[in-house]
């Protein structure tokens, strides 16, 4: 079938088509690369790779670009457009085929997360949260909690929550103050957690609780499983940010949330570790929602100074930006570079924290300069919001804050040196 035949059919019933290929998906992301037998090392997508970045690149461009100013003015939950994602098979994309998902590696979800991105890191976020919130399950869970709590977000379009940050505990985790206490045959869970994605709207959230206070920080931690209309759950204002503002961020109060022993994840003083391991996960992809955002800052910029005149000619044509145009793209590639290198890690089986942290410290940063390059290239234009690349600019500096500071991304890097290079 030729590739345009094989959009065509995407086109018509692209959730279908997705769960029946997930079985290939994972062996076609690990051909990408091989440690083993060099000659096989490609950076080329194969088929079916393409068809799910073309069907991410088609629903940005039709439906996230056109509402993103909007949403980034009124603040509005982009409600609207998960349940379009979700029809078509673009959230919750790595749930496995036996709950409802189409099981898709890490890298695909890569090629996904940064198509969406490009159109707006916002609307990103708040269905990559989604896959934050799975990701402990897809580390922890049982059959039964994967199949309750996955399988309802593959039968209609639910968003869900990661409950770790607090007020006083962001990248240091192990100061977590929020208690669970057992309590016959429920846990009890008071606290507060700060900064919570999809807080407002979540129907159930992964929450990190301190369960033996006198164990040493990587043993005290649980993670449990907790319903969002619990009695006592109290969800707070949404946060006016910066950038990204259609995402919705809130406080999340817990008095006294009583949650049954089966919502436990692994087994009490498990839940550090399941944290830990959810980021080789999640860390990928909010590092691809940052090369997309770093892509959109390049394409922009170089629309512009290829329309823009200056001493009579385009200002690409003078060397002072045609030099920042170029390390925009070099950070691009690198950036993308890294992200695959950290999903084909993870979907080979192997431990990449080492490559997801170098992926998301390096990507944030593209994010950032990116933007900010290209709010230069603009010159007083690019100061105005009604620019293209303003609300890149304000979007941009939140990569190198969640999910780990780029700071932490650097502890977690350095921490392996000492083994990887030996006298």
């Amino acid at each position: 079938m030729m590739l345009g035949q094989r959009t065509a059919s995407i086109a018509k019933n692209p959730a279908a088509l997705l769960r029946s290929r997930a079985l290939k998906t994972a062996p076609a992301a690990a051909r990408m690369f091989s440690q083993s037998a060099p000659a096989k090392i490609s950076f080329e997508l194969d088929e079916d790779q393409k068809m799910y970045q073309d069907l991410a690149r088609r629903f940005t461009r039709e439906h996230i670009i056109p509402a993103a100013r909007r949403l980034d003015e009124t603040m509005e939950y982009p409600w609207e457009l998960i349940k379009k994602a979700h029809e078509i098979g673009l959230l919750n994309t790595h749930i496995p085929e036996q709950y409802g998902g189409p099981g898709l590696g890490l890298f695909e979800c890569s090629l996904i997360s940064e198509e969406l991105a490009f159109g707006c890191t916002g609307v990103q976020t708040a269905m990559e949260a989604n896959g934050l919130a799975e990701a402990p399950l897809l580390v922890a869970a049982n059959d039964a909690q994967k199949a309750k709590y996955l399988g309802r977000m593959t039968e209609e379009p639910l968003v869900a929550s990661y409950g770790v940050t607090e007020p006083g505990a962001g990248s240091d985790v192990a100061n977590i103050q929020t208690r669970a206490e057992k309590r016959g045959d429920k846990w009890v869970i008071n606290g507060t957690k700060m900064w919570i994605t999809n807080g407002g709207h979540a129907n159930w959230f992964f929450v990190l609780a301190r369960t033996e206070p006198n164990e040493k920080p990587h043993r005290a931690l649980t993670g449990f499983i907790v319903d969002g209309d619990s009695p006592g759950l109290i969800r707070g204002k949404k946060e006016i940010n910066m950038g990204q503002r259609c995402s919705d961020t809130r406080m999340i109060t817990f008095e006294e949330v009583e949650v049954p022993e089966e919502n436990v994840l692994g087994k009490p003083g498990d839940g550090f570790k399941i944290a830990m391991g959810a980021f080789d996960i999640t860390r990928p992809l909010v590092a691809s929602g940052a090369v997309g955002l770093a892509q959109r800052a390049l394409h922009e910029a170089t629309i512009y100074a290829k329309e823009r005149k200056t001493m009579g000619k385009p200002i690409i044509a003078h060397q002072a930006i045609a030099f920042m145009l170029a390390d925009m793209q070099m950070a691009v590639e690198a950036s993308r570079n890294l992200v695959w290198k950290s999903c084909w890690a993870k979907d080979q089986g192997m431990r990449n924290s080492f490559w997801a942290s170098m992926a998301k410290c390096t990507a944030s940063r593209a994010a950032v300069s990116n933007a900010d390059q290209a709010v230069q290239i603009y010159g007083g234009l690019g100061f105005n919001s009604e620019s293209a690349v303003e609300k890149l600019y304000r979007d941009a500096k939140i990569f190198e804050l969640y999910e780990g500071t780029s700071q932490i991304q650097r502890l977690i890097i350095s921490r392996h040196l000492a083994d990887l290079y030996n006298a």
